[in-house]
């Protein structure tokens, strides 16, 4: 790497900003009206600035560095205070938002993008929800396609999920501790107890969250995972699972947190079980969160905390 240039201008964090998100900097040349020529070059340029190799080039476009992905979140930074410092005193209109979420399938996490979507002063915004494997959260967290991961731990996993976040340069932060419910349709037969136990489950299938080619124990969405059971369903998504539970009368495990605007036909039973669900978030332990991603936690907090749940930290 050539020697060391001072000097990092605000037109190649937002050249790297714009390169990182679309893996090509012939990709980022054509958004942002640039000629590759003159991309390729400020990129170049600031390498050499910085004095650190940020992008692997390839014929099939370009990828990050750990020090390129380290660099991107502290350039993310400086673009948005430089845009609320425009904003407030060059009397600029609100910046385009942008806000990568990468969650487990919770709903409550949907509702804090509603709810932050519908507060939004930006004209323009751009925010991304990404309802994925527990695997993949930690991944899209790890090379900032997503700034935030939501997650839960628990005493069966802990170890394991801790590992893989501290290998990845992540860190978990705590939410809040639920108690274990099961997700029903309105109409099953268990919809009418005020608690069920794993006997009365013992005929119900069983629904749970595929987790593809990382099918852990300890990547499962849901507690007592290794527990068996005669009926066994896996599904990717969340209308999915939804629909099972209503057409076959089928069961899952969660935290007992249940929008009835998103989801007006399943209701949470208490389970009968020893156990807790430790909900969090997760983020680059080196790299302060912007200020969409602070909001965000803000109106996860707001949400959990009007189903009665009492808020950690």
């Amino acid at each position: 790497m050539a020697k060391r240039s001072s000097g990092i201008t605000l037109q190649q964090l937002t050249y790297y900003i714009e390169v990182a998100a679309e893996g090509s900097i012939s990709a980022a040349a054509d958004l942002l009206y640039v000629a590759q020529p003159t991309m390729s070059a400020a990129m170049k340029d600031l390498e050499s600035r910085v004095g650190r190799v940020l992008l692997l080039r390839s014929a099939r476009g370009v990828t990050l560095t750990t020090d390129g992905v380290e660099f991107l979140g502290y350039a993310r930074q400086v673009v948005e205070q430089v845009a609320l410092l425009e904003q407030r005193y060059l009397d600029r209109p609100p910046s385009r938002r942008l806000l990568g979420v990468s969650t487990q399938h919770y709903s409550f996490a949907v509702d804090a993008l509603v709810r932050m979507v519908k507060a939004t002063s930006a004209a323009e915004y751009e925010f991304s929800l990404r309802e994925t494997r527990t695997w993949d959260i930690i991944e899209d967290v790890r090379t900032l396609r997503s700034e935030l991961g939501i997650l839960y731990r628990n005493d069966f996993n802990r170890n394991v999920i801790d590992k893989l976040l501290r290998d990845s340069g992540l860190a978990f932060h705590p939410l809040f501790v639920a108690e274990p419910h099961i997700f029903i349709s309105r109409k099953n037969p268990l919809a009418s107890r005020d608690r069920v136990t794993l006997d009365d489950l013992a005929e119900v299938p069983r629904l749970t969250f595929d987790q593809g080619a990382n099918n852990s124990f300890y990547f499962a969405e849901e507690i007592l995972s290794t527990l068996s059971s005669p009926q066994d369903i896996r599904v990717s998504d969340r209308a999915t699972i939804f629909n099972l539970m209503i057409g076959l009368d089928g069961y899952t495990i969660s935290t007992g947190i249940i929008s009835d605007d998103l989801d007006p036909e399943i209701v949470a039973i208490p389970l009968d079980v020893d156990e807790r669900i430790e909900i969090g978030w997760i983020g680059r332990s080196a790299i302060p969160l912007t200020e969409q991603a602070q909001r965000y936690l803000a109106e996860l907090r707001t949400v959990v905390s009007g189903f009665g749940v009492e808020l950690l930290g």
